[in-house]
């Protein structure tokens, strides 16, 4: 079986530069699987920008403005077709795991339901459930200079990808400290046996 390292943290957080550090420092092979490699996969007639409901563009991803504290942000939302793929996206990193490959995830939890099917699909024996932190102010000015990107995404949902109520076996900070800093603090980390995902599971069989 093997070994998830799961990050979970907003819109330009840092999660793809760290994923890319810790498959340089960690000794064993590990595949890269992240959200926008699904969202990029997806047909452009499935992806809205501000698409009406029961249109094609809802029904992937769609990205919607909206107000939040007075100001606007970009709002991302999955319609029918888009959930579909994100619970392939789940299952697939489950059988590269069960298959023995170890795997880095980069997602964002935008709701509970993802991570509740995360801890159903995947052994928690084998995932070590890392939260990606940054300044806002930081996450904003990286944001910024990406290409495609839309403003006001990483604020949209800074505070709801954290919100789920269970603790991380590690939380880190990309703010001040650098890439490879972080991912040796996730690779020490790797030393001691995972515990948050066997709780939540535990609490799923209550």
């Amino acid at each position: 079986m093997g070994k998830i390292i799961f990050l979970n943290g907003c819109s330009s957080s840092g999660k793809t530069t760290l994923a890319l550090k810790l498959q340089q420092l960690l000794s064993e092979p590990y595949q890269h699987i992240a959200l926008d490699q699904f969202r990029d996969g997806l047909p452009g007639r499935v992806r809205g920008l501000n698409a009406p409901k029961n249109t094609p563009g809802a029904s992937g991803l769609n990205v919607v403005p909206e107000r939040l504290d007075d100001k606007w942000v970009t709002q991302i939302e999955f319609g029918e077709h888009g959930e579909l793929i994100l619970q392939g996206m789940r299952r697939s990193i489950a059988q590269f795991s069960q298959l023995g490959a170890n795997v880095i995830v980069d997602d964002l939890l935008f709701k509970r339901d993802y991570l509740d099917d995360y801890v159903s699909v995947l052994d928690p024996a084998k995932v070590w459930f890392v939260g990606v932190r940054c300044d806002l102010r930081i996450v904003n000015a990286r944001e910024a200079k990406r290409a495609g990107r839309f403003p006001g995404t990483a604020t949209s949902h800074f505070e709801q990808v954290h919100s789920h109520g269970e603790a991380y076996d590690l939380e880190v900070d990309t703010s001040a400290t650098s890439p490879r800093e972080t991912a040796n603090k996730i690779i020490h980390r790797l030393s001691q046996p995972p515990e948050a995902f066997s709780r939540m599971r535990a609490h799923q069989f209550k």
